[in-house]
């Protein structure tokens, strides 16, 4: 009979609780994922009541309000608070988000907090996001022109092909699609993933790039493109509504119809 072990420190453990000390009845338990790479343990769940009365709206708040209020060691990401930099996306009650923009109001019982799924944990909520970086280097992220187009002051593009844009510019690479997609956990060196082929799309859509077909060229491939099997998880899980699985399959049918690249 074969049997499976699960790596030693794989094993998630019950943590430490913290009671609340201030008396107030407006309290929430906050469970979260704790790991300290210094420390040769296995990860943790700590359970925090949280004073909600005297706390913000937002998730990231509830987070603030913790660590600077009952335990400075949790580490997280965060800097804007507005939706805006990516840096606070994390797993909060089973879905990919950011804690900047999730209320904990539209949670029911218990707050679970855990970091983005299936990327190596750096400590707590930190997860190590090199290998989406490198990803994103190697679509070349920036306006390709020939280079008689830079002589020029400025390049025009019309409000119609601008408005192209719409839907793919606004992507913060907060990574919450990529780390939702079942393909890019198994795939996730050689799979591009949900955020940099919307990204990919947004340099393709761009009316004032010169190499579209060289773009195109360096996605077409069984593995960068075509591990996306349109589960739709990252279109669920944007927090700034966009649709990658919409632009994933935009590039898809540039493929097979008008671009002979094979």
């Amino acid at each position: 009979m074969v049997q499976f072990n699960l790596p030693k420190n794989s094993r998630v453990l019950k943590g430490k609780y913290f009671k609340d000390k201030t008396g107030s009845s407006n309290l929430r338990k906050v469970h979260i994922y704790r790991w300290e790479p210094e420390k040769n343990e296995n990860p943790r769940i700590d359970t925090f009541e949280v004073d909600i009365s005297t706390c913000g709206h937002k998730v990231l708040d509830i987070l603030n309000k913790i660590k600077n209020e009952i335990d400075s060691s949790i580490t997280y990401r965060r800097s804007c608070a507005h939706g805006v930099c990516g840096s606070c996306a994390m797993n909060v009650d089973g879905v990919n988000t950011l804690s900047c923009m999730k209320s904990h109001k539209d949670i029911n019982g218990d707050i679970h907090i855990y970091p983005l799924p299936h990327l190596k944990v750096i400590k707590d909520l930190v997860v190590d996001l090199s290998t989406l970086y490198r990803q994103y280097e190697s679509i070349e992220p920036w306006l390709k022109t020939k280079e008689s187009t830079l002589q020029k002051s400025e390049i025009n593009q019309s409000k119609k092909n601008r408005d192209k844009l719409d839907g793919l510019y606004e992507c913060i690479m907060c990574a919450c699609c990529s780390t939702s997609c079942p393909s890019y956990w198994w795939n996730g060196e050689s799979y591009l993933g949900p955020a940099i082929l919307l990204q990919a799309y947004r340099w393709i859509s761009d009316s004032r790039d010169e190499e579209k077909k060289k773009r195109l060229e360096k996605v077409a491939d069984k593995l960068k493109l075509y591990r996306c099997h349109t589960i739709m998880n990252c279109t669920t899980s944007c927090p700034k509504g966009l649709n990658p699985a919409k632009a994933i399959g935009s590039i898809k049918k540039m493929l097979a119809t008008s671009w002979k690249l094979i």
